[in-house]
């Protein structure tokens, strides 16, 4: 029996207590409703200030978050403290950086990451469609998100790149402006005039319709191989890889047949035997004797 007297008494105050509690409850409700009016339109106020800049839709979502979280951690605060007048602005901020430091401690990768998102959305540099490589990987950005970046390889696959990779290692952007430079090697033989070569390697390369030549067109005697003189051949073209691949097609072909034309030699490796003896010969259609 006295058990059951002391539940009752028990029921009976936190009943009386959640009744002088309503109160508070209501005005606590009321702030919530408050913050959520005002956290709509502190967003609208945000998107007509954020859309006037250039910055990335990716990023426009991020500032969109930051201020509505912000609003609505306050709100929270003021209800908490309207609802539990014991609860000061010191114990909540401490109970706050504990938990902040254990949750950065447990997902450190994470925050990694996302960090590292809106450091790379800040940049002016790596834009959607921009063609890439970094850490072996080459492709097209076509997605940047606060965690990782959509990679479309130039073979069609889809890669997932966390962001910490993209921020923490060089990253080589090819489609940086509209054009970039381009080289071939090409040989000719030792008994070949070397000017009159290059200027015929010039012509050649100049009359290629993906060429800039008016960004200049440099032909370099680089080396002397084992069956050739090279030329190191430099042009300016499109900069994103298939416009590469199809401008070096062309000049290779128009080097080929200017090369043709003025009958200037691309050897095969040459292979020279040398020996120390005399090696006997037979004449043709007598074996008998052998000639030195």
């Amino acid at each position: 029996m006295d058990y059951i007297a002391t539940l009752r008494t028990q029921l009976q105050e936190m009943g009386e207590g959640f009744i002088e509690s309503l109160p508070s409850l209501a005005i606590a409700f009321f702030i919530v409703l408050i913050t959520w009016i005002v956290a709509r339109f502190a967003v609208k106020i945000s998107d007509m200030i954020v859309g006037r800049t250039e910055i990335r839709a990716s990023l426009k979502t991020l500032v969109d978050t930051a201020v509505r979280l912000s609003i609505w951690v306050i709100g929270l605060f003021i209800a908490a403290v309207v609802v539990m007048p014991d609860l000061t602005p010191a114990s909540l901020l401490a109970g706050l950086g504990i938990g902040a430091v254990a949750i950065g401690f447990a997902f450190q990768d994470i925050f990694e990451n996302f960090f590292a998102g809106i450091l790379i959305m800040l940049r002016e540099k790596m834009r959607i469609g921009d063609i890439i490589e970094c850490e072996g990987i080459t492709g097209k950005v076509e997605h940047i998100t606060l965690r990782e970046t959509h990679v479309r390889k130039l073979s069609g696959e889809l890669t997932v790149v966390p962001n910490s990779v993209l921020f923490k290692n060089p990253v080589e952007i090819l489609t940086d402006v509209d054009q970039r430079r381009h080289d071939v090697v090409i040989g000719v033989s030792y008994d070949t005039n070397l000017d009159h070569a290059s200027k015929v390697i010039r012509r050649a390369v100049e009359g290629v319709d993906d060429v800039l030549a008016s960004k200049g067109i440099d032909i370099f005697a680089q080396e002397f191989n084992s069956s050739s003189v090279d030329f190191l051949v430099r042009w300016w073209s499109g900069s994103t890889p298939r416009a590469g691949w199809e401008s070096k097609d062309k000049v290779i072909r128009a080097i080929k047949s200017a090369l043709d034309e003025a009958g200037i030699e691309i050897p095969f490796p040459y292979v020279t035997h040398t020996f120390k003896e005399t090696v006997p010969v037979s004449r043709l259609g007598d074996t008998s004797k052998p000639t030195p």
